[in-house]
């Protein structure tokens, strides 16, 4: 899947229960329970194999399947390796805010390669992404894996699907994502896109330059192995020059540098590519930041705590 939304955002609304509705809402089937993590590569294959045959549409039906892992552990050696590629701090007993995603990875392919799933997975683009953390999670910690699609939505570049994943322990939600990803086609809508917060360019705080092999060293610690990630030549046969940045290394990436507490809602918006290798600019001013290339936002997002008034207004 490409990571980025080429300045595109989401503008219908999913509501529960999608285009089907009624008591046959999203993650209200029966559920999966599965007793290892799916392996991602032979998924984006087959997802891959299947997409030309897919008629993606905002009324299109969808899995309302619920994959469930329990008894999930860390593996704190590809853990750590995480943690140094997207610059966490390495060694200590918590997971990084954006680390439940990549447990969930897995099962979101599995859902997403499926027969029944109605988008193709073949260029589906990852446009943005809402994390809430309730409270730190401990790496050493045991947990239950949740993945379940949430609906679809129109778009004026075609039709949007939100992806749930959450994180138990136990009974309790500690963790929860929503993933919204595009699939372009044809579309009758020719609404404009609808309005993003309005501010100057946020004060830039640090220049990075990236190397050509962020991709394959993101891959191999997050398991996405998607070829427009890891090198020029693959890269190419999707339309990019070279290959481009994983969207949740960018997000972890500046989160890594902007730090977030404990109990915490954040938000990114994937908004163009990151080639590598390359220069960008990280920039924050309060709980937003970016990532710019030259001129171009290509990541925007905030972090607000889930205490006080602050939260009061991100999640309104």
């Amino acid at each position: 899947m490409a990571m980025y939304s080429d300045d595109t955002q989401a503008e219908g609304s999913y509501g529960k229960g999608g285009p089907a509705g009624g008591s046959n809402g999203p993650g209200t089937g029966p559920p999966t329970v599965l007793d290892r993590s799916p392996s991602p590569l032979p998924r984006l294959a087959l997802g891959a194999l299947r997409s030309p045959f897919k008629r993606p549409a905002a009324t299109a039906d969808f899995p309302r399947t619920r994959l469930v892992l329990p008894g999930l552990r860390i593996d704190l050696a590809r853990l750590a390796a995480y943690e140094r590629v997207c610059g966490f701090p390495t060694g200590e007993d918590a997971l990084p805010v954006t680390y439940p995603h990549v447990l969930g990875f897995p099962l979101a392919m599995r859902l997403m390669s499926g027969r029944g799933f109605p988008l193709p997975l073949l260029g589906l683009v990852h446009t943005s992404i809402e994390i809430t953390r309730y409270r730190e999670l401990a790496a050493s910690g045991e947990y239950e894996l949740t993945v379940y699609v949430d609906g679809l939505a129109p778009h004026r570049r075609g039709t949007e699907v939100a992806v749930v994943t959450e994180l138990r322990v136990g009974a309790d939600v500690v963790w929860e994502s929503v993933s919204t990803y595009l699939a372009r086609h044809r579309t009758k809508d020719t609404g404009g896109e609808r309005e993003r917060e309005k501010h100057g360019p946020l004060p830039g705080v640090a220049e990075w330059r990236l190397a050509g092999d962020i991709g394959r060293r993101y891959a191999a610690a997050s398991g996405d192995r998607n070829p427009i990630h890891l090198y020029p030549l693959t890269a190419r046969l999707f339309g990019f020059p070279r290959a481009i940045a994983h969207g949740m290394w960018t997000a972890a990436r500046c989160l890594a540098a902007h730090g977030t507490p404990q109990a915490v809602l954040v938000r990114a918006e994937f908004r163009a590519p990151v080639l590598l290798p390359g220069t960008v600019t990280y920039a924050t001013d309060g709980e937003r930041f970016e990532l710019r290339g030259g001129d171009r936002v290509q990541v925007s997002g905030g972090v607000y705590p889930l205490t006080g008034p602050i939260a009061e207004g991100a999640v309104s």
